[in-house]
């Protein structure tokens, strides 16, 4: 066996490759950067300000609308790709529904595999987290309100952020990330060495144990979210239920929602519209009522 009852690539890919599985997923890139393209031209937000030295490494933020008032709390974005694709541009959208209950988001965008590695893609989440923390106050933003989620890849980058040392590492309060939620995450990376994956990740055993969040539960942690939807494949959906385990038996505050009728991409459409489960479940944790 190559994995877990897996003995083949072939096995494993068909529950990763979310091209076989799926099918046209372009129409949901292309949908994606339709809705982020009317965003902007309907809202106000700055694009590719930098946090670290590479033009990779920026983010684009769109602040709530001023009649929120005062400082608003803030959602850090983290998307998808596989970490060897996508960037910001396609998933500005998702600050629709925060921004409606004054909320800024902030959308990452880091660099890709394989022109850098997973490590360096979480060394370049947490700077983005640390950038947003001093300088939230420049778009409004409440550093002391900042809340996290991801989709996918972003899922495990958020992940990563939870068992981050942000008192020993950046000088920051240990809560600075106050909740957090991971969409259709990827916890356990000892799967991908074995996929399509592999020729652009280029992962070795040892980048595996030090990013798969489900090695590294914390002590101490804010409340976590795990999302996905039900017609996900069975190692999406075990990914986040081990992840899920792990983590309250760690004594962690964790809860599952999942989505019905929602593939891997259809599950953070909600994001368009505050009153939907996936977006009304995220800003109860950030503006309660």
């Amino acid at each position: 066996m190559l994995y877990k009852n897996f003995a083949t690539q072939e096995d494993l890919d068909a529950e990763y490759d979310l091209g076989q599985t799926i099918g046209d997923i372009a129409a949901y890139a292309d949908f994606y950067a339709r809705e982020s393209e009317k965003l902007r031209a309907e809202m106000e937000h700055r694009l590719d300000v930098p946090f670290g030295p590479t033009l990779a490494e920026h983010v684009d933020i769109y602040p709530a609308p001023p009649e929120a008032g005062g400082a608003t709390p803030i959602l850090f974005y983290i998307h998808g790709g596989y970490w060897r694709a996508r960037t910001s541009k396609e998933f500005g959208y998702v600050a629709r529904g925060p921004a409606r209950k004054g909320v800024a988001t902030v959308v990452l965008n880091y660099a890709l595999c394989p022109e850098v590695t997973i490590d360096e893609i979480v060394r370049q989440t947490r700077a983005a987290l640390s950038w947003t923390y001093k300088n939230a106050g420049s778009f409004g933003g409440d550093a002391e309100c900042i809340h996290v989620a991801g989709h996918s890849a972003g899922g495990h980058l958020a992940a990563m952020l939870l068992e981050t040392d942000w008192e020993g590492v950046y000088g920051l309060p240990r809560d600075v990330v106050r909740s957090a939620c991971a969409i259709s995450g990827l916890f356990d990376l000892a799967p991908f060495p074995y996929t399509f994956l592999q020729p652009k990740l280029q992962l070795s055993w040892d980048q595996v144990l030090r990013n798969s969040p489900i090695l590294r539960v914390p002590d101490n942690a804010p409340p976590l979210l795990l999302v996905y939807g039900e017609e996900e494949t069975a190692e999406f959906r075990r990914q986040s239920e081990e992840f899920l385990a792990a983590w309250r038996s760690n004594g962690l505050d964790a809860d599952l929602l999942t989505l019905p009728d929602d593939n891997h991409y259809d599950v953070i459409e909600g994001f368009l519209d505050p009153e939907s489960l996936l977006c009304s479940t995220i800003l109860r944790r950030i503006v309660p009522s």
